[in-house]
């Protein structure tokens, strides 16, 4: 995001912590990386599915639903919140790195 030439960078970090929160109340802890590899894997299958249903381009099965597209997103992100917690990740600077490389490095490729 760029105003007045200037990066304004959105924080991750109270999402991060509500994550934290529910997790270490709710549940013996975060499933190790690789298991959350595989549920962010199942995820994205029924945010595919709900896609392919809602744009046509495959009919839900008989009795089947038709998906919510944003409850399915925000599955993802739920799953990729845990990921970037269990591995001490800080996504407020992640996502800082990834705004400076479009923003500065690939300003002008598509243009």
């Amino acid at each position: 995001m760029v105003a007045h030439g200037k990066m304004h960078f959105m924080t991750y970090e109270p999402m991060q912590r509500q994550v934290e929160e529910w997790i270490s109340t709710h549940t013996p802890g975060y499933f190790g990386p690789l298991m959350m590899v595989a549920r962010l894997a199942e995820e994205l299958g029924e945010l595919s599915r709900a896609v392919s249903h809602h744009t046509g381009e495959k009919r839900p099965k008989p009795g089947e639903a038709m998906g919510d597209i944003g409850d399915e997103i925000a599955d993802v992100m739920f799953v990729l919140l845990c990921l970037a917690n269990s591995m001490q990740i800080d996504l407020d600077k992640s996502w800082e790195g990834l705004l400076r490389k479009l923003y500065e490095r690939d300003a002008t490729r598509w243009k």
